[in-house]
């Protein structure tokens, strides 16, 4: 501290050239105009003046006391404020990794026991650690997008200084927009990768919380959006191949950036980089977000990391707004197609960047080198273009992104990924419909009164009409009542369960039931009611023609094939033959006839038999043998109790059936068969039906209807003994019993 010190009675009888000649009176340095316009009093206090000077301290460079001339980078590199951590980042476990954490605490475990104990656990330790990198490398290998979500904003990814200090020779970050601020969450610099000088360009985010703070979370201000403009013009300038690195949520939207004109910036950026004569390369390392991130995205090649992810909206922006909440995001996740292979298939990333299992965070030296290996090799290809063909590139690649000429074929690759087009359906009035199906009714009835072939084709076609009617009208009834967005996800659930080849579990179970009984119970209030009624009955009604029509052809059918077999030569001779032998013994009737004759008879009749059952078995009809005996109405006394125990094991089969357990198990049945015949498990299919047989053979087995059964079984017995004591012809009758055939059109 100096200070200067006068006192006004020392300028008492001093002339004024007196004070202009000398200095040593105390006064030095006051200005004479000041001196002037003083008024010299003699005052009784002295007054004193002190100035003091603050202490600064010195300028804080990046630069070093001793600058390394041989350190990796350059001298210049102790211009960069990006230094080593002192602290290693803490290890972060996402929540679907949770698996890993058992085996790593066990692998542990073990070696501290062999430590302590001396003993060689090595086998144990080995095997422990090959099961860890096969469980790590299924977790990675089928990932959702919403953990690759997860691992792009893993806190202890590897930044764009981390990557560019691993692949440069040498590099010297550049700092400042020129217009009064330097962005910290926007780094450029030129550096060299094998003798190639590149200007590299990239949104840097903090790894820990402080340089989070620091660099804004990565979310660049205008002023950062301008410096990379200054950037890009002095690499084009120069003729520095391009580099950008892309890591960011977005572009920071406060109010203090909009009044700085953040949209402007960006919208610069994009049009100045469609306009650059260098190649650009740009690289998705983390998360791209919006336009924050295709503001230095406007490349000739976008390359993406394995677990990057590039979005409009972030799929809890998109979840929050679609579905009202952001619980939804893994949904959006999924259908925002915001992954490095998705958007490959999409054509709007070029090429993916491998990662090693566990994420780029998990080898990032070995990631550094990847990237360096794909510059290398896109940049090669750029630079053999020349100026005109590689704006030509640049603008090409993204005037085709969602593009459609009409006219033209759509490339199956882009097809599978387009939305598939809603089908209209078109109303028809219940009185067309009406019409329509009593025109095929007229014909079924003709067909059956001429013995000719049903209306198959128009009876199918307007089965299948109905069943779209009925379909869209119940489609516009659950959306009146408001149940369209939980039966879509159900459907969802279901169809993951589906694909997966997976046993559905009985709460998905219980919410399909809820599901059902509310629309059952809301049905009758949607305003369309009457309308899926009438239409309902109409299928019904047409079901109900169908069956008749199928039945009226399957007889045909098998009157076709009965005389086709009776008309055969062989039958032919052989019943004749037996015909003249009948009437040349003068028998009324069969029991009058001799043995040898009624064996003939009944061997022919066999042999017919068989033949029919063949016959109607290639119509895909089962068949059953029924015997019935010569006098039936013996045993009509037996009637009502054998249709009371009918009657009962019909109840005892219902309230199974009935029972949540064996009801889930049909439920579970109908799902699997009504599954392709390619998913279709048949091994699933077979345990099903052995459950669901073997609870209904525990019902009818109980032990009340047991009894009733062996009653019963027991007075049938007694009865036909009886008879044959009775009347001995019944056992001879019985052994040329009359047979029947029953035909069931499953």
């Amino acid at each position: 501290m100096a200070s200067i010190s006068y006192s006004p009675a020392a300028f008492i009888g001093t002339s004024a050239s007196d004070l202009l000649q000398s200095s040593s009176n105390g006064v030095t340095g006051i200005p004479l105009k000041t001196l002037g316009k003083t008024r010299f009093v003699v005052k009784r206090r002295d007054a004193s003046i002190v100035a003091k000077l603050r202490k600064v301290k010195k300028n804080e460079y990046p630069w070093a006391a001793d600058p390394d001339p041989n350190v990796k980078g350059g001298v210049l590199t102790h211009l960069s404020h990006f230094k080593p951590l002192k602290e290693k980042q803490k290890p972060v476990t996402l929540e679907f990794e949770r698996p890993l954490i058992d085996l790593e605490r066990k692998i542990v475990d073990v070696r501290k026991m062999a430590n302590e104990t001396g003993l060689d656990f090595s086998d144990q330790i080995i095997s422990l650690e090959t099961k860890y990198q096969q469980v790590l490398k299924e977790l990675y290998l089928h990932l959702t997008p919403i953990q690759r979500v997860n691992i792009a904003r893993h806190p202890n990814r590897p930044t764009f200084l981390d990557h560019v200090f691993n692949i440069t020779d040498k590099f010297v970050e550049l700092h400042g927009d020129r217009a009064g601020y330097d962005d910290p969450a926007v780094v450029t610099g030129i550096g060299t990768i094998d003798g190639r000088r590149y200007m590299f360009i990239g949104q840097q985010k903090g790894r820990n919380t402080k340089e989070n703070i620091q660099r804004n979370f990565g979310m660049p201000t205008p002023h950062g959006y301008r410096k990379a403009l200054r950037m890009m013009y002095y690499a084009d300038h120069h003729g520095f191949p391009i580099v950008t690195f892309i890591d960011t949520p977005g572009a920071y939207a406060d109010l203090k950036s909009e009044e700085l004109g953040q949209g402007e910036a960006i919208a610069h950026n994009l049009r100045t980089m469609f306009g650059l004569k260098v190649p650009i390369v740009s690289i998705v390392i983390g998360e791209g977000g919006s336009g924050g991130a295709l503001a230095i995205g406007c490349a000739n090649k976008l390359l993406m990391l394995e677990n990057a992810v590039f979005y409009v909206a972030s799929p809890e922006a998109c979840a929050a707004i679609l579905w009202k909440s952001a619980k939804a995001s893994p949904k959006a996740a999924e259908k925002l197609k915001i992954t490095a292979p998705e958007l490959c298939k999409l054509q709007i990333c070029d090429g993916i960047i491998p990662e090693p299992p566990g994420g780029a965070h998990a080898g990032p030296a070995w990631t550094s080198q990847q990237i360096k290996a794909a510059i290398n090799e896109n940049m090669d290809e750029l630079m053999a273009m020349d100026t005109e063909e590689l704006l030509k590139h640049r603008t090409h690649k993204f005037r085709k992104l969602g593009g459609f000429q009409e006219g033209v074929p759509i490339d199956p690759k882009k097809k599978v990924n387009m939305k598939k087009k809603e089908q209209t359906i078109l109303r028809t009035s219940n009185a067309e419909l009406a019409g329509e199906i009593e025109k095929v009714k007229q014909q079924i009835l003709k067909a059956k009164e001429s013995s000719t072939k049903p209306p198959e084709s128009a009876l199918k076609n307007m089965v299948e009409k109905l069943k779209k009617e009925v379909y869209h009208e119940y489609s516009e009834a659950i959306k009146s009542l408001g149940l369209k967005d939980r039966l879509e996800m159900l459907r969802e659930e279901v169809s993951k369960v589906n694909s997966r080849d997976q046993t559905m579990n009985p709460v998905l179970m219980d919410k399909i039931e809820k599901l059902k009984h509310e629309l059952n119970q809301s049905l009758s209030a949607a305003p369309n009611y009457t309308i899926l009624k009438r239409k309902l009955d109409m299928l019904k009604e047409l079901s109900t023609a169908k069956s008749q029509s199928k039945a009226v052809t399957m007889k045909q059918e098998v009157n076709m094939k009965f005389n086709e077999i009776m008309g055969r030569p062989e039958i032919s001779e052989k019943l004749e033959a037996l015909e003249a032998e009948v009437q040349k013994s003068g028998s009324s009737s069969f029991v009058d006839l001799d043995q040898g004759l009624k064996d003939k008879i009944l061997n022919l009749k066999k042999e017919v038999e068989l033949e029919m059952i063949s016959a109607m078995e290639s119509l895909s009809l089962n068949v059953e043998a029924v015997t019935s005996n010569a006098k039936p109405t013996s045993l009509s006394i037996f009637k009502d109790k054998v249709d009371s125990l009918n009657e009962g094991i019909n109840k005892k089969i219902q309230d199974v059936v009935n029972s949540s357990e064996l009801k889930n198990m049909i439920e579970l049945l109908k799902l699997e068969t009504a599954k392709p015949a390619d998913i279709r498990s048949k091994s699933k299919i077979e345990a099903l039906e052995q459950q669901i047989k073997q609870r209904l053979s525990e019902a009818i087995s109980s032990s009340e209807l047991k009894e009733k059964h062996e009653e019963l079984k027991a007075e049938i017995s007694e009865a036909i003994q009886s008879s044959a004591g009775a009347n001995g012809s019944l056992q001879r009758e019985t052994k040329h019993a009359e047979s029947k055939l029953e035909m069931n059109f499953a």
